[in-house]
């Protein structure tokens, strides 16, 4: 499976927050031996939302989307989605229920009678009108869910909200219950080496023959001009399957002996 990711709201394009979702969810997956495949941002605009989750859906990825499913006038990822869907919305019964549990610890914790026909309350109730056919992520911090939308086979778009002490238990939630089977722990998924004196255009043939002959393994190179450690150089590496990992990098090695340049650290990830 490819994983994806969608982050929604003005507040990052505007620079009035910092996103922390894209690091943090390289870090989830990778430690459970995965990578993410593609990011997008998109502000506040229905159409916008809607044609990105349209693509996230035909993708047949597994993609989280972060942020825009509350019920304020800026919130519009519920509606777009189910938009992109062509389904209606509807109120999910089982989060009526967590979001009538929340209304009533926060009466509880306010030592207030739970009054559930009081208008905020019932507008409260439009955070679990999903679209059609969701199913429920659980929410650890304060009980409102999030959703989940399969297609086909195990993909799927996965929403939640845009704070991050939500979020990420969210999505390590569904990493962990859902597609627990993906997880890999054997060995890293990245190996490379620092070449000094050599210019991609040299190097590309070599990356060229060692990706045709290891399905499933990437070469990739980085290049640098001003490493405070290692100055000009090209940190060149394979990454992709573990069990093809080793032979590919074992090729690469030896090509770049075969062209005499120089060596500098290697490294695993």
């Amino acid at each position: 499976m490819n994983f994806g990711l969608l982050i929604i709201g003005d507040e990052i394009l505007s620079g009035k927050r910092e996103d922390k979702h894209l690091p943090k969810i390289i870090e989830a997956l990778g430690a459970r031996g995965l990578g993410l495949a593609w990011a997008r941002y998109v502000g506040d605009d229905p159409a916008r939302i809607t044609a990105d989750l349209r693509d996230a859906f035909a993708s047949g990825d597994v993609v989280f989307s972060c942020g825009g499913i509350g019920a304020t006038p800026d919130d519009h990822t519920r509606q777009a989605a189910a938009a992109a869907l062509g389904v209606p919305l509807a109120l999910h019964p089982k989060a009526r229920d967590l979001i009538v549990e929340r209304m009533q610890d926060l009466a509880r914790e306010r030592g207030l009678p739970f009054e559930p026909e009081r208008e905020d309350n019932r507008h409260r109730l439009n955070m679990g009108v999903f679209p059609e056919g969701a199913e429920i992520i659980p929410n650890p911090y304060n009980k409102i869910p999030g959703f989940g939308i399969r297609r086909q086979g195990r993909a799927a778009v996965w929403f939640v909200p845009g704070f991050p002490v939500m979020a990420w238990p969210m999505i390590e939630w569904v990493l962990d219950t859902q597609y627990a089977d993906l997880h890999r722990t054997a060995g890293g998924r990245e190996k490379s080496v620092i070449v000094f004196g050599s210019m991609e255009a040299t190097l590309t043939p070599l990356m060229e023959a060692v990706e045709a002959a290891h399905p499933g393994i990437k070469v990739f190179s980085l290049p640098s001009v001003d490493h405070p450690r290692w100055g000009r150089h090209i940190e060149l590496g394979v990454k992709g399957d573990p069990a093809r990992l080793e032979a590919a990098y074992a090729e690469l090695k030896g090509g770049l002996a075969a062209l005499a340049v120089d060596l500098g650290p290697e490294m695993v990830r």
